[in-house]
């Protein structure tokens, strides 16, 4: 089988407000509609529609910040937590011959720099990136490029993601989908079970 897994929230926590809300001078207003601006702006990011460098221009004026670029890229990267038992269960399921690929809406901050920080991403047999492929789950897209990238079988290939939207994406395709919960991981382990024998 191959297992395409998300990164954020399956293998990943992430939490973008502290740290850049620590980026935001005091005295200045709104820092919430700030962060809401750079979220909204995280899409053209991680679709490939604007460059890193860009962004983060375009990011520290927007937050009224005076960091320096390097240090709105640490926080931009200090936002994750990973979450131990996927990791230990996409070691298992590397072990036991399967073939994974990671298969995120990310953007070229974190990739691949995500490689050097957390090494256990090296288990993986490849992966579909948004901002490489130009566009992000859960458009049609974005699941044709992994098919015709790794020559998918949906028949043979297991999703984990934790989104709906992405989720009925899958499904349309025909992958076997998993809608993954952080904090109910065991059914995640009762589905692969259920599906893997």
């Amino acid at each position: 089988m191959t297992i395409l897994f998300d990164i954020g929230n399956v293998l990943l926590r992430f939490d973008y407000k502290d740290a850049l809300l620590a980026l935001i001078p005091s005295h200045l207003p709104d820092p919430q509609a700030r962060l809401k601006l750079l979220d909204e702006k995280r899409n053209d990011l991680e679709s490939g529609r604007i460059g890193a460098e860009d962004f983060v221009t375009w990011s520290i004026q927007t937050l009224g910040s005076t960091a320096q670029p390097e240090e709105f890229v640490q926080a931009w990267r200090s936002i994750f937590t990973p979450i131990q038992e996927t990791w230990d269960l996409a070691e298992k399921l590397k072990a036991d011959g399967h073939r994974l690929i990671l298969f995120s809406n990310i953007n070229p901050i974190h990739s691949p720099w995500i490689y050097e920080a957390y090494p256990v991403f090296s288990l993986f047999d490849g992966a579909v990136m948004s901002f490489e492929i130009g566009c992000m789950k859960p458009l049609h897209e974005f699941y044709a490029k992994a098919i015709e990238l790794y020559q998918l079988d949906p028949r043979e290939t297991i999703y984990i993601d934790d989104l709906t939207a992405n989720i009925d994406a899958g499904k349309n395709i025909g992958f076997h989908c998993h809608l993954y919960d952080h904090q109910n991981h065991q059914d995640l382990e009762n589905f692969l079970a259920e599906l893997l024998g």
